[in-house]
């Protein structure tokens, strides 16, 4: 590039910061995408009762696991299927709970665990039956920060 004066020298180091501009911006733009970083018990809950959903936050009715979640638990009913929803405060809390969750589950919720409970982040969703998917894409809909 034959640019005057020191301009050439500006412009290779501008290009080379360029991919940083790049990915600063890219990383910038992602932190706004309005997803919270970790869902809540209480703004999910709300969330449920409102898509017919018979929603609890009470400590001594969402179980031992889920009462004792980090960012809380709920248990919400709906025809034919229980949901019990424990928030950690991030995926590595995720994991532990899921993994309470195994310890602590009937003999007979036990056999099929893997089919009635999922992670998303830091929420631990287990069901009682396994749920169709429009009722799984309503309750992942649900989960809030």
């Amino acid at each position: 590039m034959n640019l005057p004066g020191g301009a050439a020298r500006y412009s290779r180091r501008a290009m080379r910061r360029a991919p940083i501009l790049l990915f600063a911006l890219l990383l910038v733009g992602g932190c706004s995408s309005g997803e919270p970083s970790a869902y809540k018990a209480g703004p999910t809950a709300k969330c449920l009762s409102g898509k017919d959903y018979t929603v609890t936050t009470d400590d001594a009715k969402v179980g031992v696991v889920a009462a004792n979640a980090p960012n809380g638990g709920l248990r919400a009913n709906e025809a034919g299927n229980a949901l019990t929803i424990a928030f950690g405060q991030n995926s590595d809390d995720a994991i532990q709970i899921a993994g309470a969750f195994k310890r602590f589950a009937p003999k007979k919720l036990k056999q099929h665990i893997t089919d009635v409970m999922r992670t998303e982040k830091n929420a631990v969703l287990l069901w009682t039956v396994t749920p169709p998917q429009a009722e799984l894409d309503k309750v992942l809909a649900c989960l809030k920060g």
